[in-house]
Protein backbone atom coordinates (compact mmCIF):
# COMPACT_ATOMS: atom_id res chain seq x y z
CA UNK A 1 0.00 0.00 0.00
CA UNK A 2 1.18 3.49 -0.80
CA UNK A 3 0.50 6.99 0.57
CA UNK A 4 -0.90 9.84 -1.50
CA UNK A 5 2.52 11.49 -1.47
CA UNK A 6 4.20 8.40 -2.83
CA UNK A 7 1.62 7.93 -5.60
CA UNK A 8 1.83 11.60 -6.55
CA UNK A 9 5.59 11.23 -6.85
CA UNK A 10 5.40 7.94 -8.79
CA UNK A 11 2.96 9.25 -11.38
CA UNK A 12 3.91 12.93 -11.59
CA UNK A 13 0.51 14.24 -10.56
CA UNK A 14 -0.45 16.57 -7.75
CA UNK A 15 -2.12 15.56 -4.51
CA UNK A 16 -5.03 17.83 -5.46
CA UNK A 17 -5.48 15.90 -8.70
CA UNK A 18 -5.58 12.59 -6.81
CA UNK A 19 -8.14 14.00 -4.38
CA UNK A 20 -10.19 15.28 -7.32
CA UNK A 21 -10.16 11.83 -8.95
CA UNK A 22 -11.34 10.38 -5.65
CA UNK A 23 -14.10 13.00 -5.39
CA UNK A 24 -15.30 11.98 -8.87
CA UNK A 25 -15.10 8.29 -7.86
CA UNK A 26 -12.51 7.48 -10.50
CA UNK A 27 -10.27 6.01 -7.83
CA UNK A 28 -11.30 4.73 -4.42
CA UNK A 29 -8.33 4.42 -2.05
CA UNK A 30 -8.85 2.99 1.39
CA UNK A 31 -8.63 5.32 4.37
CA UNK A 32 -6.72 4.39 7.51
CA UNK A 33 -9.28 4.30 10.36
CA UNK A 34 -6.78 5.57 12.89
CA UNK A 35 -5.28 8.60 11.12
CA UNK A 36 -7.51 9.04 8.03
CA UNK A 37 -4.57 8.75 5.63
CA UNK A 38 -5.29 7.40 2.15
CA UNK A 39 -3.79 4.07 1.16
CA UNK A 40 -3.47 3.15 -2.52
CA UNK A 41 -3.07 -0.41 -3.77
CA UNK A 42 -1.95 -1.57 -7.25
CA UNK A 43 -5.53 -1.45 -8.61
CA UNK A 44 -5.94 2.12 -7.42
CA UNK A 45 -2.70 3.12 -9.11
CA UNK A 46 -3.83 1.44 -12.33
CA UNK A 47 -7.12 3.40 -12.16
CA UNK A 48 -5.15 6.64 -11.84
CA UNK A 49 -2.89 5.75 -14.77
CA UNK A 50 -5.94 4.89 -16.90
CA UNK A 51 -7.69 8.13 -15.93
CA UNK A 52 -4.55 10.10 -16.83
CA UNK A 53 -4.47 8.32 -20.19
CA UNK A 54 -8.01 9.35 -21.06
CA UNK A 55 -7.35 12.87 -19.81
CA UNK A 56 -4.38 12.99 -22.23
CA UNK A 57 -6.95 12.33 -24.98
CA UNK A 58 -8.79 15.42 -23.68
CA UNK A 59 -11.76 13.33 -22.63
CA UNK A 60 -13.88 15.03 -20.00
CA UNK A 61 -14.12 13.66 -16.47
CA UNK A 62 -17.82 12.99 -17.01
CA UNK A 63 -17.01 10.86 -20.03
CA UNK A 64 -14.32 8.96 -18.13
CA UNK A 65 -16.94 8.21 -15.50
CA UNK A 66 -19.09 6.80 -18.30
CA UNK A 67 -16.18 4.66 -19.51
CA UNK A 68 -15.86 3.15 -16.03
CA UNK A 69 -19.52 2.17 -16.21
CA UNK A 70 -19.33 0.75 -19.75
CA UNK A 71 -21.05 -2.63 -20.22
CA UNK A 72 -19.24 -3.34 -23.49
CA UNK A 73 -16.07 -2.30 -25.29
CA UNK A 74 -18.41 -1.08 -28.07
CA UNK A 75 -19.45 1.73 -25.73
CA UNK A 76 -15.82 2.82 -25.60
CA UNK A 77 -15.59 2.70 -29.40
CA UNK A 78 -18.53 5.08 -29.71
CA UNK A 79 -17.07 7.46 -27.14
CA UNK A 80 -13.69 7.50 -28.88
CA UNK A 81 -15.33 8.19 -32.25
CA UNK A 82 -17.20 11.09 -30.65
CA UNK A 83 -13.97 12.45 -29.18
CA UNK A 84 -12.19 12.04 -32.51
CA UNK A 85 -14.86 14.14 -34.29
CA UNK A 86 -14.57 16.81 -31.60
CA UNK A 87 -10.78 17.01 -31.95
CA UNK A 88 -10.96 17.14 -35.77
CA UNK A 89 -13.32 20.10 -35.45
CA UNK A 90 -10.99 21.80 -32.95
CA UNK A 91 -7.96 21.27 -35.21
CA UNK A 92 -9.86 22.81 -38.14
CA UNK A 93 -10.75 25.77 -35.91
CA UNK A 94 -7.13 26.21 -34.82
CA UNK A 95 -6.05 26.22 -38.47
CA UNK A 96 -8.59 28.96 -39.23
CA UNK A 97 -7.36 30.84 -36.17
CA UNK A 98 -3.76 30.67 -37.40
CA UNK A 99 -4.89 31.88 -40.81
CA UNK A 100 -6.65 34.81 -39.15
CA UNK A 101 -3.60 35.66 -37.03
CA UNK A 102 -1.39 35.62 -40.14
CA UNK A 103 -3.87 37.93 -41.85
CA UNK A 104 -3.70 40.40 -38.96
CA UNK A 105 0.11 40.24 -39.04
CA UNK A 106 -0.02 41.14 -42.74
CA UNK A 107 -2.31 44.05 -41.92
CA UNK A 108 0.22 45.22 -39.32
CA UNK A 109 2.92 45.13 -41.99
CA UNK A 110 0.70 47.25 -44.23
CA UNK A 111 0.43 49.82 -41.45
CA UNK A 112 4.20 49.98 -41.00
CA UNK A 113 4.81 50.25 -44.73
CA UNK A 114 1.99 52.50 -45.92
CA UNK A 115 0.86 54.68 -42.99
CA UNK A 116 0.62 58.23 -44.32
CA UNK A 117 2.12 57.20 -47.67
CA UNK A 118 0.33 57.10 -51.03
CA UNK A 119 1.01 54.50 -53.69
CA UNK A 120 -0.77 52.81 -56.60
CA UNK A 121 -1.92 49.21 -56.23
CA UNK A 122 -4.74 46.84 -57.15
CA UNK A 123 -7.84 46.44 -55.01
CA UNK A 124 -8.29 42.69 -54.93
CA UNK A 125 -11.73 41.32 -55.88
CA UNK A 126 -14.49 41.54 -53.29
CA UNK A 127 -17.95 40.02 -53.40
CA UNK A 128 -20.73 42.28 -52.07
CA UNK A 129 -22.81 40.35 -49.54
CA UNK A 130 -25.11 43.15 -48.38
CA UNK A 131 -25.40 46.71 -47.14
CA UNK A 132 -25.94 48.54 -43.85
CA UNK A 133 -27.02 52.11 -43.26
CA UNK A 134 -23.89 53.12 -41.35
CA UNK A 135 -21.28 51.74 -38.98
CA UNK A 136 -23.46 52.70 -36.01
CA UNK A 137 -26.54 50.88 -37.40
CA UNK A 138 -26.11 48.18 -34.76
CA UNK A 139 -29.58 46.73 -35.32
CA UNK A 140 -28.46 45.83 -38.86
CA UNK A 141 -25.36 43.90 -37.77
CA UNK A 142 -27.01 40.52 -38.37
CA UNK A 143 -25.90 40.71 -42.00
CA UNK A 144 -22.30 41.20 -40.82
CA UNK A 145 -22.56 38.17 -38.53
CA UNK A 146 -24.03 36.05 -41.31
CA UNK A 147 -21.44 37.15 -43.88
CA UNK A 148 -18.41 37.48 -41.67
CA UNK A 149 -15.24 35.44 -41.87
CA UNK A 150 -14.94 35.76 -38.09
CA UNK A 151 -14.22 32.48 -36.36
CA UNK A 152 -16.84 32.63 -33.66
CA UNK A 153 -19.46 34.56 -35.64
CA UNK A 154 -18.97 37.51 -33.29
CA UNK A 155 -19.41 40.92 -34.88
CA UNK A 156 -16.22 42.42 -36.30
CA UNK A 157 -16.04 45.18 -38.88
CA UNK A 158 -13.25 43.79 -41.05
CA UNK A 159 -15.81 42.81 -43.69
CA UNK A 160 -17.45 46.26 -43.78
CA UNK A 161 -16.49 48.89 -46.34
CA UNK A 162 -17.35 52.56 -46.30
CA UNK A 163 -17.91 53.66 -49.91
CA UNK A 164 -17.50 57.40 -50.50
CA UNK A 165 -18.67 59.12 -53.69
CA UNK A 166 -16.93 62.47 -54.13
CA UNK A 167 -15.86 65.18 -56.54
CA UNK A 168 -13.61 68.26 -56.34
CA UNK A 169 -16.10 69.94 -54.00
CA UNK A 170 -16.19 67.13 -51.45
CA UNK A 171 -18.26 64.10 -50.43
CA UNK A 172 -21.51 63.72 -52.33
CA UNK A 173 -22.75 60.42 -50.97
CA UNK A 174 -21.65 57.48 -48.85
CA UNK A 175 -22.84 53.95 -48.25
CA UNK A 176 -21.70 50.99 -46.21
CA UNK A 177 -21.37 47.56 -47.76
CA UNK A 178 -20.52 44.14 -46.37
CA UNK A 179 -18.06 42.18 -48.49
CA UNK A 180 -16.19 38.89 -48.68
CA UNK A 181 -12.71 38.47 -50.10
CA UNK A 182 -12.75 36.26 -53.18
CA UNK A 183 -10.25 33.43 -52.86
CA UNK A 184 -8.35 31.93 -55.79
CA UNK A 185 -10.55 28.82 -55.75
CA UNK A 186 -13.82 30.79 -55.94
CA UNK A 187 -15.13 30.10 -59.43
CA UNK A 188 -18.58 31.68 -59.42
CA UNK A 189 -19.28 34.30 -56.73
CA UNK A 190 -23.01 34.79 -56.26
CA UNK A 191 -22.98 38.53 -55.55
CA UNK A 192 -21.70 41.60 -57.36
CA UNK A 193 -17.91 41.65 -57.59
CA UNK A 194 -15.81 44.77 -57.01
CA UNK A 195 -12.40 44.81 -58.65
CA UNK A 196 -10.12 47.70 -59.58
CA UNK A 197 -6.69 47.09 -61.14
CA UNK A 198 -5.35 50.57 -60.24
CA UNK A 199 -6.09 52.57 -57.12
CA UNK A 200 -4.41 55.25 -55.07
CA UNK A 201 -3.78 53.39 -51.84
CA UNK A 202 -2.91 54.56 -48.34
CA UNK A 203 -3.27 53.73 -44.66
CA UNK A 204 -4.74 56.38 -42.37
CA UNK A 205 -4.75 56.60 -38.60
CA UNK A 206 -7.94 57.71 -36.88
CA UNK A 207 -9.32 57.33 -33.36
CA UNK A 208 -9.38 59.42 -30.23
CA UNK A 209 -5.70 58.93 -29.41
CA UNK A 210 -4.53 60.93 -32.44
CA UNK A 211 -7.58 62.91 -33.53
CA UNK A 212 -9.78 63.26 -30.48
CA UNK A 213 -13.28 63.19 -31.95
CA UNK A 214 -12.36 65.28 -35.00
CA UNK A 215 -13.70 64.21 -38.41
CA UNK A 216 -10.74 63.70 -40.75
CA UNK A 217 -12.72 63.24 -44.00
CA UNK A 218 -11.98 66.70 -45.38
CA UNK A 219 -8.26 66.52 -44.58
CA UNK A 220 -7.87 63.08 -46.17
CA UNK A 221 -9.92 64.10 -49.20
CA UNK A 222 -7.75 67.14 -49.84
CA UNK A 223 -4.58 65.05 -49.64
CA UNK A 224 -6.04 62.46 -52.01
CA UNK A 225 -6.99 65.08 -54.61
CA UNK A 226 -3.58 66.71 -54.29
CA UNK A 227 -1.75 63.39 -54.84
CA UNK A 228 -3.91 62.65 -57.87
CA UNK A 229 -3.26 66.06 -59.40
CA UNK A 230 0.47 65.96 -58.76
CA UNK A 231 0.80 62.57 -60.43
CA UNK A 232 -1.66 63.07 -63.27
CA UNK A 233 -4.11 60.43 -61.99
CA UNK A 234 -7.78 60.73 -62.91
CA UNK A 235 -9.95 59.58 -60.04
CA UNK A 236 -13.31 57.95 -60.78
CA UNK A 237 -14.87 59.64 -57.73
CA UNK A 238 -15.07 56.70 -55.33
CA UNK A 239 -13.08 55.58 -52.31
CA UNK A 240 -13.35 52.33 -50.37
CA UNK A 241 -12.32 52.46 -46.73
CA UNK A 242 -12.08 49.62 -44.22
CA UNK A 243 -10.68 49.04 -40.76
CA UNK A 244 -7.34 47.25 -40.78
CA UNK A 245 -6.62 47.18 -37.07
CA UNK A 246 -7.76 48.73 -33.82
CA UNK A 247 -5.46 48.95 -30.84
CA UNK A 248 -5.17 51.17 -27.77
CA UNK A 249 -2.72 53.56 -26.22
CA UNK A 250 -3.28 55.16 -22.83
CA UNK A 251 -6.82 53.79 -22.89
CA UNK A 252 -7.73 55.52 -26.16
CA UNK A 253 -8.33 53.70 -29.42
CA UNK A 254 -5.99 53.92 -32.39
CA UNK A 255 -7.86 52.91 -35.54
CA UNK A 256 -5.92 52.19 -38.71
CA UNK A 257 -7.91 52.50 -41.91
CA UNK A 258 -7.08 51.23 -45.38
CA UNK A 259 -8.26 53.31 -48.35
CA UNK A 260 -8.49 52.48 -52.05
CA UNK A 261 -9.42 55.26 -54.48
CA UNK A 262 -9.78 53.79 -58.01
CA UNK A 263 -8.24 55.68 -60.91
CA UNK A 264 -8.94 55.49 -64.62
Amino acid sequence: MYTIGQVANFLGVSRDTLKYYEEKELVKPKHDHENGYRKYNAYDIHDIITTNFYRELDIEIRKIQEIKQCTSIIDLEHLLAEQEAKIIEEVAYKKRLLKKINSVKKDYCKIKQHLGEFTVKEMEPLEIKGEITEYAAYEEYEIIRNSTESLKKAVTLTSARRVIHFDDEGIKEERFIVVRKIEDNDKTPKGEVLSYPKCIYTVIEDGRFVNGEKNIDHEVGERLLKIAQENGYELIGKAYINILLTTYEEGLERVFLEMYAPIK
